[in-house]
């Protein structure tokens, strides 16, 4: 089974990773970007995100497992926008910032640099095992 790796982003002040840890599986909700949406539609079972804590923080924090592939997010009354379940598996030993990130030369295409905007994005598997890397 191929597993493929992603990174969602969060406001600590909003969803933070205490948060997920503390509800166990919960739905992913809340995104309004189609670019994000088209992401989530296409997470399997068992994929893997980083938990990354944006504006304040700007550091990836944990890991989150998806649990459930997408259906309709309940939040959004136009119906256009998806959800997915995770759960929270892994805190990493240490949060590695997007500082860090930006100044390791390996990273320099990560979609975290390149489309800081999205929320939603893809991590290939050379730079999940760098930051998992970074992280220890």
């Amino acid at each position: 089974m191929k597993i493929n790796y992603w990174l969602l982003k969060s406001e600590p002040e909003t969803w933070s990773w205490d948060n997920q840890v503390k509800e166990g599986a919960s739905m992913w909700d809340g995104v309004r970007n189609y670019q994000a949406r088209n992401n989530l539609k296409k997470m399997k079972k068992n994929d893997l995100c980083f938990f990354y804590h944006s504006v304040s923080e700007r550091s990836i924090i944990g890991i989150v497992k998806v649990v459930k592939e997408y259906y309709q997010d309940p939040t959004d009354k136009t119906e256009r926008f998806v959800v997915v379940d995770v759960k929270a598996t892994k805190k990493l030993k240490k949060p590695v910032s997007l500082n860090e990130i930006k100044e390791n030369n390996k990273l320099k295409d990560i979609a975290l640099v390149k489309q800081s905007r999205l929320s939603v994005m893809p991590i290939k598997k050379t730079e999940w095992d760098l930051i998992i890397k970074m992280s220890n």
